[in-house]
């Protein structure tokens, strides 16, 4: 069997700290469905986020205390996850993400197009 190196996980702006005020039940479902996405797998609570092209941007999602949690992650850079955003739902029309977490997730798409860039296309 041709064991393979798991993808890095590389945090961009204020997620990993935003990720470790989530209950620890939480962080342990995202925490597997991102070694999952390291090791080139998708978790069955991992969906393609809409309004993204293609499946290269994700969202896991959680539900814990009649609260929704949520990690937005991308695969589309090789060799690495990047973890965009992470955040609890609170609003309570709908499931669509609101557009400020759409706005602030393609602000960081861009910046870890440029940190891949700066650091992993040498």
């Amino acid at each position: 069997m041709d064991e393979k190196q798991p993808k890095s996980v590389v945090w961009i702006g204020s997620s990993h700290e935003d990720w470790r005020t989530f209950p620890d039940d939480v962080q342990d479902v995202m925490g597997y469905a991102l070694h999952l996405a390291q090791c080139g797998e998708k978790a069955g609570n991992a969906k393609a986020l809409a309004g993204f092209k293609g499946a290269s941007v994700l969202e896991i999602t959680d539900d814990y205390d009649s609260d929704t949690y949520r990690a937005v992650y991308t695969v589309k850079f090789q060799g690495v996850v990047y973890v965009l955003h992470v955040f609890q739902k609170k609003s309570k029309k709908g499931i669509a993400t609101p557009k400020s977490h759409i706005q602030l997730i393609e602000q960081r798409l861009k910046k870890a197009k440029e940190y891949h860039d700066k650091h992993h296309n040498k």
